[in-house]
């Protein structure tokens, strides 16, 4: 089957560029790899959103919460009822590997088969690839990306890296549950622009050593049961149990490279495209979602996303319209 429009991503973004699709009258499928709101499935499992309820809302459908910012649990039940609501067409467990096109069509080669479109949508956020430290050990089992729950960190000690909102909720969570924590922090102090309310809390423990922290510091080894750590006065080994690298997280770059989608050559690294209309410069292929602001991922978010849906569908209809009057003529 072809299809006018394949959207690979099927988070926030992707399901509401479907409901536009949906609304338009275009056959559409979404591809998400993992599950559904695959991005926010992998969010901490007490995670509170930093947004509204209401700022989180896509096609018309009320997101209802206990408090005033909605839980990770409410999201996933909020995003579920919407794909229902709208009957959506999405494949799960379907990971994209490559795309070309065959002079008429994009041809999408999946680890479920091939998909055909006229056009592709690509909103695939960028909470899925975390930004790698690189380092030797790395690749221990005790090493983790992706934070989940505080529990396995009762009575252990705990390398937390970072020092932005993720890594002072992480060090605080995992303090409180009884963790011996230190945080590895490569500027001089915690990110300005942490959350209000836990910026206080995060300082006042380190300041009264509840929790350790070495700032201008890196680390340059991870080991089954230590962490080097290179500090302003020189090299520090502590004993560790686990490092939660919370070093943020990035756009998947090899993806892009494997659609052929090019992206700028700055520091940013934005994927090339156009700010009307949101098309690459692969004519019929469109970015949605934060992955439009390239590295710069405190820039754009799934409240200020929406209406990247809205902008794609007017442009693949204006340009099937053209075709039609075209052919008409």
């Amino acid at each position: 089957m072809k299809y006018d429009v394949v959207i690979i991503g099927g988070g926030p973004i992707g399901l509401n560029c479907a409901i536009e699709a949906k609304k338009a009258g275009l056959s559409y499928v979404i591809l998400e790899k993992g599950v559904l709101v695959n991005s926010l499935y992998n969010f901490p499992t007490n995670m509170t959103f930093f947004s509204t309820s209401n700022l989180l809302e896509i096609g018309g459908v009320p997101f209802i919460a206990h408090n005033d910012k909605p839980t990770r649990r409410e999201a996933l039940e909020y995003f579920r009822r919407v794909q229902d609501s709208w009957d959506l067409e999405v494949h799960l467990y379907t990971e994209v590997k490559s795309m070309d096109h065959n002079g008429e069509v994009y041809q999408v080669e999946t680890t479920k088969g091939m998909y055909k479109a006229n056009n592709v949508i690509v909103a695939t956020g960028f909470y899925d690839t975390p930004r790698m430290l690189n380092i030797p050990g790395e690749d221990l089992k005790k090493v983790k990306h992706f934070y989940d729950d505080p529990h396995p960190y009762v009575d252990q000690k705990v390398l937390v890296i970072g020092a932005a909102n993720s890594a002072c909720d992480v060090a605080l969570e995992t303090y409180y549950k009884g963790a011996d924590v230190t945080m590895a922090i490569r500027e001089s102090e915690i990110y300005p622009k942490v959350k209000y309310w836990i910026r206080p809390n995060i300082e006042n423990r380190i300041k009264e050593g509840s929790i350790k922290a070495y700032f201008n510091t890196s680390v340059t080894e991870i080991r089954p049961n230590e962490v080097v750590l290179q500090t302003a006065d020189g090299q520090v080994v502590l004993e560790n149990d686990f490092v939660l690298a919370m070093t943020g997280y990035m756009p998947n770059y090899q993806l892009f490279e494997s659609l052929g989608i090019p992206v700028s050559t700055d520091e940013y690294r934005i994927p090339l495209h156009n700010e009307k209309t949101l098309e690459t410069e692969l004519s019929g292929v469109y970015v949605a979602g934060v992955i439009n602001a390239g590295m710069q991922t405190s820039k754009l978010f799934i409240e200020n996303t929406r209406v990247h849906s809205r902008l794609i569908v007017q442009s693949i209809l204006s340009k099937k319209n053209s075709v039609v009057g075209v052919n008409l003529g």
